[in-house]
């Protein structure tokens, strides 16, 4: 099977997640700055959520532009990775609506896990259906080994301390803003 289908069919999910959030945004009704000031955990939760599903884009973008073929794995591994995005409205607005909360943090914190594992399982179903080209690329994969335990770490600290647990979450979300080059630099000759 061609990636194509594959491609277009995760682009749209993710648009419709993008959706979504933003929907969940609502506008307050002066005209005042100070009105601002009881939606910004709303609107902050919907800022880090937007980075990471542009993150979860832009790298999947690179992950199937490498990929040889697709199987049925690689997409049952697709499906897993958008089922855990598709949650990321859900738990953007829980936790803005609370006010980065502990219950709503650790779900967002979960939800942002299982995308990770998910997008870890998405590679080497690529790299099984002949992504050598991933293979090589990924190589010893730091930020993808590290962030998880972050992720873990934010998890733990929302049980106490949400604020550091937020910290975390954002620190994970800088980390691959910078530009992860490494596909790119297998391809060039």
């Amino acid at each position: 099977m061609g990636k194509n289908r594959l491609e277009a069919f995760s682009d749209g999910v993710i648009a419709i997640i993008i959706t979504i959030m933003v929907l969940e945004l609502k506008v307050p009704h002066g005209a005042d700055w100070a009105e601002l000031r009881p939606v910004l955990p709303v609107l902050l939760s919907y800022v880090l959520s937007f980075v990471y599903v542009g993150i979860y884009w832009n790298n999947h973008h690179h992950l199937l532009h490498v990929a040889g073929r697709v199987s049925g794995a690689v997409l049952w591994a697709n499906l897993h990775l958008l089922f855990w995005l598709s949650l990321l409205p859900f738990a953007t607005g829980w936790m803005g609506e609370n006010r980065f909360a502990s219950a709503p943090s650790v779900l967002y914190g979960v939800v942002l896990l299982m995308a990770a594992v998910a997008y870890w399982v998405l590679q080497r179903a690529i790299i099984a259906a002949g992504g050598q080209v991933l293979q090589r690329a990924v190589g010893r994969d730091f930020k993808g080994k590290v962030s998880p335990l972050l992720y873990l770490a934010g998890i733990a600290l929302s049980l106490r301390l949400p604020p550091l647990a937020q910290s975390l979450y954002v620190l994970v979300a800088l980390m691959w803003l910078v530009p992860d080059r490494r596909i790119e630099r297998v391809l060039e000759p």
